[in-house]
């Protein structure tokens, strides 16, 4: 396999998302979809201050992406959301999952206290969980982390 990059995405025209946008289709995931078509429509370009996109491939397609943004369903610019992770399936288990959202904390870290997800997928919890994010019961929420401090190692 060749080496894989993240690189954040910014501007206007939205990232080659063709490939993804197919294989989520088929899966079910509607939201790699809707991450395009609100791209294009400047709805969410993650470009407001501390947010931030972010794709992961090779030097010819795009395998994965993860996107940061201030969290929309709170009223708190001090609350960062994880949102639209999705790696193509030839290329899961490879530890590119973890590197997208690494980056968008790395990044939270200077802007948000908080960053928090939400998943109704039991191995996408179990996923998050493993890189520090805990269980919460709160709105438009089920995970959260305070990003910037270590990861929680779980066995």
């Amino acid at each position: 396999m060749k080496a894989v990059a993240v690189t954040r995405v910014a501007g206007a025209v939205p990232p080659d998302l063709t490939r993804l946008r197919r294989q989520a289709a088929v899966e079910g995931h509607s939201f790699v979809e809707r991450t395009y078509r609100e791209w294009l429509d400047g709805s969410n370009r993650f470009d407001r201050v501390g947010e931030g996109f972010f794709v992961a491939g090779d030097t010819s397609r795009t395998i994965g992406m993860c996107g940061l943004n201030r969290d929309p369903f709170i009223d708190d610019p001090e609350i960062g959301r994880l949102r639209h992770l999705y790696v193509s399936p030839e290329h899961r288990r490879r530890g590119i999952g973890r590197e997208l959202v690494m980056t968008c904390l790395e990044l939270a870290a200077a802007r948000f206290r908080r960053v928090r997800l939400r998943t109704f997928d039991d191995g996408a919890a179990r996923f998050y969980e493993r890189l520090g994010f805990v269980v919460v019961d709160e709105t438009d929420a089920t995970h959260a982390i305070t990003p910037g401090l270590p990861p929680r190692r779980t066995p």
